[in-house]
């Protein structure tokens, strides 16, 4: 993926109705960034801000989340927003994992929750 600082969406399912929220009030930060998304929340994000620059990717189940993972170990990706359902099992809860590591491991700012994506998000200068 060429040009420009890249934030990563991913939402669980319970959660994917906060994430194209959270999107919609902060599309005007969001606008001067490329976005890349596991599907279907990729698809919810575009419905509740259609100008945004979106790629969606795989359904995370489906490999999307390992998707995102490679472009973090490559250095494609500046910022991870992870919206994680804890109460509900995933069954590809080590895909999850991985990629939780991999932005560790290469000290990608990374929220796992909204209240911490929303003071992420006002730090982003563009």
């Amino acid at each position: 993926m060429a040009g420009g600082k890249c934030i990563a969406l991913i939402a669980h399912d319970q959660k994917k109705d906060a994430m194209a929220e959270f999107a919609h009030r902060n599309q005007d930060v969001l606008s001067g960034y490329r976005i890349v998304a596991t599907g279907t929340t990729g698809g919810r994000v575009l419905d509740a801000c259609p100008t945004l620059n979106v790629t969606r990717l795989k359904s995370g189940p489906l490999g999307g989340d390992q998707q995102i993972g490679a472009l973090i170990a490559t250095g494609e990706i500046d910022l991870l927003i992870f919206f994680i359902d804890p109460l509900t099992p995933v069954p590809h809860d080590v895909d999850v994992k991985a990629l939780t590591r991999l932005a560790v491991l290469y000290d990608i700012p990374m929220a796992l929750n909204e209240a911490t994506a929303e003071r992420l998000i006002k730090t982003l200068n563009h």
